[in-house]
């Protein structure tokens, strides 16, 4: 279970002593998340950040209208979560549910700060996925922004590798901004 986990760690260039993986560990929880069951939603205040160790989810919003509009997919070996509302304590903007059957590890505002302070590079670690994070988002908003459908949709199977048919046609529309019409055309000429 842990090893997901500490393997992102150290591919991120912070490896972790025995004494501290140790500490690591006891800081996380391990949570399992049926299918269509919700990590998070719109208007509660996220009270963990998560690490997906199996399964897969989707971070959306709805608008005034009802409307989805997808903002992520969170694989495995990927964090999910809501960063303003667990830092701030503001209701979450979004929701979080889960795509399939999902195994998570999460850690609350409180175990974080204790995590900072008793292995102090995990400090170095998460600055790291925060500056990856908002490049990723920087990216997305220009290409949602300004590229055509077509380049949307190949960057999404770049971006999401092999998640292409683990996820409903009409998400992967909403993501990419398109239509789920518009999608099939772009599958067909692709």
């Amino acid at each position: 279970m842990w090893e997901l986990i500490l393997d992102n760690i150290a591919r991120a260039g912070v490896p972790l002593s025995e004494a501290e993986s140790g500490v690591l560990q006891s800081l996380f929880t391990h949570k399992k998340y049926r299918r269509n069951q919700y990590l998070l939603q719109q208007g509660e205040v996220a009270r963990y950040e998560t690490f997906v160790l199996k399964g897969l989810t989707r971070t959306y919003e709805l608008d005034d209208k009802g409307q989805e509009h997808v903002l992520f997919f969170g694989p495995e070996d990927w964090w999910v979560g809501d960063l303003y509302s667990f830092l701030s304590g503001a209701p979450a903007t979004c929701n979080i549910d889960c795509l399939e059957d999902t195994e998570v590890l999460q850690i609350s505002k409180g175990s974080l700060d204790r995590l900072y302070a008793e292995v102090p590079q995990m400090n170095l670690y998460f600055r790291l996925k925060l500056q990856n994070a908002f490049i990723a988002l920087s990216r997305r908003i220009s290409s949602s922004l300004s590229k055509p459908a077509v380049q949307r949709y190949q960057e999404f199977l770049e971006q999401y590798p092999r998640l292409e048919q683990r996820i409903p046609n009409h998400q992967i529309a909403s993501f990419l901004g398109i239509t789920p019409q518009s999608l099939s055309r772009l599958r067909s000429r692709h």
